[in-house]
């Protein structure tokens, strides 16, 4: 049995080393409280006009998108099995979008046996396909647009630049008598996602007046109804030490002021803002164990049981510089820290590495430590593969209680499906 340290952290009341008994490590640990009062949080700064879609790609855990569904959100599934999720975790289809650059003849038609509010188009050559295998009542699809414009305030941009996602604007210019030819394909509607991770609240709402003008624009110049337009979204979550968290407040006021224009306009269309990171990512702990505390030529290490196998997103990708999402230790939260501790895990590259001269309290080997802001493309996005570590398990604390939701992979987990030659 692990012993309790007086100052450990809890998740509702419950020790963390409680759970690390219980379940293992490493482990994701998700906080039920915390993903309810985000959503809610800003489903009452939002105009209630605005359906919240959740982004399952983010977290594709079907308890996580349970709970955001019974909170009243949609899903916006990528895949045929995160289609099957959003409907086990209780989705109506008419709250299901689905969309992806290269969507296969199978998901299309699991769309279509489904029902899903929309299928979001990405190619003119994905509008004929529909069109050939659609029911004679027809499809409700998007149009996921490749606007002209790009926004400066997120992370990624997704606007303005080569994309294999969604139609360039200036090719739908030309794309009325290929519209006007579609027999059971209606398109009703307009998506653009302008980037990821933004934490300026004024870029938030630039982009949601920008997709909603090019809405009305195709709208009126290529003759379809406007029923549907998902003005995306991209919310972010500051995870470094040099940037800020997003003024939801200032954000979700200048979304409804823009929103508000356009309804005037546009009475009766869905408006659809799709979020993933923003709704799931606060609530997520990734708790690793410290196997072994070590220096080595001046610097200190501690290597934990999980690493980047399980956390790709902490390595930084796509940043010059590696910064360190929140680190903490979770045996001894209340004491400061003593010295900088590079924070590794078991693999076998030296690229395993989850902090970078982290300020800790003294680690022990078996401290628990925490990295923060982990409830968004952990696990999901991570070669949980590699050297055969499988996947982690997954906890959501829910009312008070600890379920299971993802069992750790096993040994027999891994080499059940490998298939052995004789030789």
């Amino acid at each position: 049995m692990t012993e309790q340290h007086p100052s450990e952290h809890t998740v509702q009341g419950i020790p963390v080393s409680a759970l690390a008994e219980q379940f293992g490590t490493p482990l994701y640990l998700y906080d039920g409280d915390r993903l309810r009062s985000t959503y809610r949080e800003l489903r009452d700064l939002l105009d209630p006009r605005i359906d919240i879609f959740y982004s399952a790609k983010a977290n594709p855990n079907v308890s996580v998108c349970a709970v955001l569904r019974a909170e009243g959100a949609g899903i916006e599934v990528s895949s045929l099995a995160e289609l099957v999720t959003a409907l086990r975790a209780g989705a109506r289809p008419e709250d299901v979008i689905f969309l992806g650059p290269g969507k296969s003849a199978e998901e299309l038609r699991a769309c279509l046996d489904a029902g899903v509010h929309a299928v979001v188009c990405e190619s003119l050559e994905e509008l004929t396909a529909l069109d050939a295998m659609a029911p004679p009542e027809g499809v409700r699809v998007l149009l996921r647009v490749n606007p002209v414009f790009s926004n400066k305030g997120s992370r990624l941009s997704m606007g303005g630049k080569p994309r294999q996602f969604g139609i360039d604007e200036e090719i739908l210019d030309g794309a009325g008598p290929l519209l006007r030819s579609l027999s059971r394909v209606r398109v009703e509607g307009v998506h653009a996602y302008m980037g990821t991770r933004i934490l300026d609240a004024d870029a938030v709402a630039a982009n949601t007046r920008g997709i909603l003008a090019l809405a009305g624009r195709l709208s009126a110049e290529l003759g379809f109804p406007l029923r549907t337009v998902d003005i995306g979204g991209g919310l972010g979550v500051a995870y470094f030490d040099n940037e800020k968290d997003l003024d939801v407040a200032a954000a979700a006021h200048g979304v409804n002021a823009e929103v508000a224009a356009f309804l005037g306009e546009h009475p009766g269309c869905r408006v659809i803002t799709e979020l993933g990171r923003y709704l799931a990512g606060w609530c997520g702990l990734y708790v690793v164990r410290a196997r072994y505390v070590k220096q080595s030529r001046g610097e200190w290490f501690v290597v934990a049981d999980g690493g980047t196998n399980h956390h790709m997103a902490a390595v930084g990708i796509g940043s010059f510089v590696k910064r360190n999402f929140p680190i903490r230790s979770l045996t001894r939260p209340e004491e400061p820290g003593r010295r900088p501790y590079t924070v590794t895990g078991p693999l076998c590259t030296p690229n395993d590495v989850i902090g970078k001269q982290v300020e800790l309290p003294d680690v022990e080997p078996g401290d628990l430590l925490g990295v923060e802001r982990s409830g968004a493309y952990g696990p999901s996005a991570s070669p949980v593969l590699f050297l055969s570590h499988g996947h982690p398990a997954e906890v959501l604390v829910l009312d008070g209680n600890a379920h299971l939701v993802r069992r750790r992979d096993t040994v027999e987990d891994l080499l059940g499906r490998q298939i052995l030659v004789e030789v």
